[in-house]
């Protein structure tokens, strides 16, 4: 298994997210992992950079690491021509070392744009059809494309990396991850559901990489990394049909209004001992992951986690899972 830093753009002030990425890389992390959201899910969190911006510089500053969005949405903020460009992009700025995370996207971010927030099977629809446009555009061809959500004009890319952008897919269940199946080199789940990898075997992602995340709220006082889990990760207990529904930070705030901090230590571990966070990535291990990110909470002790990260946590991870 391999093991992810996250830039959280939702709660980390922009200038920042890049020299922690380069500690991270110096961490010996083995990837990282970049949201990219219009807004933050809770107004705590209080940022939300443009991730492609961020990307770009951490293609410059950093010199291993690979990189990866977690994920776009690439169907309605972004329409999938200019996805495709982006990703291809990011490619040769990063030397190879970029994958496309793609996904179906949340009414949080997707609806700034005035067009409506579709049903979840019209959001499917509208996946389908942008992976088939970038997978097409990848090539270096001139795409024309027309379909039921998405018209292509005469589009090229004129700047393409070595070998094409790998592309996973983010699925909760199963019409995504037979998305994932068919048309991604890997797949992106936010829990250890075995059924979504099986449906993502069995639909052409034999031996493909698969990805999950993990927030975590490092301190060497369990109570304030407890303390501060709750007041910025007491959104994250709703679950994924809700989370891709609400419209805005005030809900999420309503969602969270009852959420108790005994309920968030539940599924975001706490504190300073390494063990406590590999008995959280053990069911992904059971379940078939190849890759899990880590995404510490709080903008405020990224440092702290890192400089931990290295010393205890990485080692007992490896330890255990490599």
């Amino acid at each position: 298994m391999e093991f992810g830093y996250t830039m959280l753009c939702e709660q980390t002030p922009p200038k920042q997210l890049v020299p922690d990425l380069i500690l991270a890389e110096a961490a010996g992390y083995d990837f990282s992992v970049t949201s990219d959201h219009y807004s933050p899910w809770i107004e705590e969190q209080g940022h939300s950079a443009y991730a492609w911006a961020v990307l770009g510089a951490a293609a410059h500053a950093t010199e291993r690491i690979p990189l990866m969005t977690f994920v776009t949405c690439p169907t309605m903020r972004y329409h999938p021509a200019v996805v495709a460009q982006k990703a291809a992009t990011m490619g040769v700025l990063s030397d190879g070392r970029f994958t496309l995370g793609l996904g179906a996207g949340e009414n949080l971010n997707e609806h700034v744009v005035g067009h409506g927030w579709p049903s979840v099977d019209v959001r499917h629809e509208m996946l389908a059809e942008a992976l088939e446009i970038i997978g097409a555009l990848s090539t270096g061809d001139h795409v024309n494309y027309h379909g039921v959500h998405f018209d292509v004009d005469s589009a090229r890319l004129w700047d393409l990396p070595d070998r094409p952008v790998p592309i996973a897919v983010a699925a909760g269940g199963p019409r995504a991850a037979t998305l994932a199946g068919e048309f991604g080199d890997a797949i992106v789940a936010t829990e250890p559901d075995t059924a979504v990898l099986e449906e993502f075997v069995a639909t052409g992602g034999e031996g493909k990489p698969r990805y999950g995340q993990i927030p975590v709220s490092y301190d060497a006082d369990v109570d304030a990394a407890r303390e501060r889990a709750h007041r910025l990760w007491r959104w994250g207990t709703a679950g994924w049909k809700v989370m891709a529904e609400l419209p805005g930070p005030a809900g999420f705030a309503a969602h969270a209004a009852h959420v108790r901090l005994e309920d968030v230590a539940r599924t975001v571990p706490c504190g300073p001992d390494p063990e406590v966070y590999a008995e959280a990535v053990r069911p992904y291990a059971e379940a078939g992951f190849t890759h899990v990110a880590l995404c510490q909470v709080g903008a405020s002790r990224q440092r702290d986690f890192l400089s931990w990260s290295e010393a205890e946590l990485l080692p007992a991870l490896r330890r255990r899972f490599g």
